[in-house]
């Protein structure tokens, strides 16, 4: 296919993560379809700087105050967007696309103000759809905006929902790998280390992702993130175990058909759909080989295996801000266990305390879902300190 009339103006915030620098392996591939307008990180002023020599960006937003400092110091030519604020401002820069791939609930306000500005938006980070998906959505319909997402199992659907009415579905499968620890006993997980939690058998992501992956917290945040992008309740959201990770999901239709997206294991590809579509471009990454796939096998999870799959649906039927409080627990939780200070099975433990000690609002205002996330963390924060007291 011949590049279009004109380069694709993208920002990437941020670029200095797994999701952001899989985008610029793209761009490196397809230098006559895009453009560089804005890049972003939090602290990796270096890693950063090295991307603005190559791809000569005209903003760069830094989160952290000390590494927009030692960023200046290098005197790329780049205008220097400094704090959250900052971030929020490349947001709003005109470009064809935002690719929003800012870890957590930070990535919010990046993504509202992207929509904001008539940005169309590609979306990796999934809790922001978590925390206030039905606000992300109507800022998106207010605005005419496209939301397009990049997470594999979202982007899967939405290929495979293309031409067919929200009436015909039955129901969406999520596929998940199960993690590293699939098939082991809960009981023997104990002792699990932050460095053993982020060794997924079949991604390369980064490392909070990965830790959710391990508990399944990542496939309940997807059926979230699945209700608000694709219009369907939770009830018509299943998940089923697919180790090999080729079937990256699939949508059954009330005719009993079922459509499923397959591809590598490789966040390039659906990175480079959002950033094309509507249109496909000739790839030279690497292609499934179909002759060389001996078994594909399925399973339903285990609730007790991994109860933050469970608690997550207890969050998405009740609605409102209740997704807001269990992301927000998880955050912190997650964060508490990649710094030791508790165990891994504890960080189910965080989650369902915070969820029963946390009330949840069915007001969607951005003031409502931010209190609860402030609630929920110090609920969260004061839970883990009573685990770490009884170690």
């Amino acid at each position: 296919m011949q590049p279009p009339p004109r380069k694709r103006r993208i920002s990437i915030l941020t670029s200095t993560g797994s999701i952001g620098q899989s985008a610029l392996a793209v761009v490196r591939h397809y230098p006559e379809w895009f453009e560089v307008v804005a890049l972003g990180a939090n602290t990796q002023w270096d890693v950063l700087a090295e991307q603005i020599r190559e791809f000569k960006p005209k903003y760069a937003a830094v989160v952290d105050p000390y590494a927009a400092e030692k960023l200046a110091e290098e005197n790329l030519g780049v205008e220097i967007l400094k704090g959250d604020e900052g971030l929020n401002e490349a947001a709003k820069v005109p470009v064809d696309t935002v690719l929003c791939a800012v870890v957590g609930a930070a990535g919010l306000h990046p993504l509202l103000s992207a929509i904001g500005a008539g940005n169309r938006v590609a979306v990796a980070n999934k809790e922001p759809f978590v925390m206030a998906g039905k606000l992300v959505m109507e800022e998106a319909a207010k605005h005419g905006v496209a939301v397009l997402p990049v997470d594999s199992e979202h982007n899967a659907i939405f290929q495979c929902l293309h031409g067919y009415e929200k009436s015909d579905v039955q129901c969406i499968h999520l596929t998940a790998s199960g993690g590293p620890f699939y098939g082991k006993p809960r009981e023997t997980l104990a002792a699990v280390t932050p460095e053993q939690a982020v060794r997924h058998p079949t991604w390369n992501m980064g490392e909070k992702i990965s830790v959710d992956s391990a508990t399944l917290m990542n496939k309940g945040l997807e059926i979230v993130e699945a209700m608000w992008l694709f219009g369907l309740p939770e009830s018509q959201i299943n998940v089923v175990i697919h180790p090999q990770s080729i079937v990256h999901s699939m949508v059954e239709y009330r005719d009993g058909n079922i459509l499923a997206q397959m591809g590598v294991t490789d966040m390039r590809f659906p990175i480079l759909f959002a950033l094309t579509w509507p249109e496909r471009v000739d790839t030279p990454m690497e292609r499934l080989d179909l002759t060389r796939m001996n078994v594909l096998t399925f399973a339903e999870p285990d609730f007790a295996e991994f109860p933050c799959l469970a608690l997550a649906r207890r969050a998405a039927a009740e609605g409102g801000t209740a997704t807001a409080i269990l992301n927000a627990a998880n955050e912190t939780a997650v964060a508490a266990f990649r710094k030791h200070h508790i165990p891994f099975l504890s960080i189910s433990d965080v989650v369902g305390a915070t969820l029963d000690a946390c009330r949840a609002s069915q007001d969607y205002s951005l003031a409502s879902v931010m209190d609860a996330d402030a609630r929920a963390r110090e609920t969260a924060r004061g839970v883990i300190e009573q685990i770490g007291s009884l170690a």
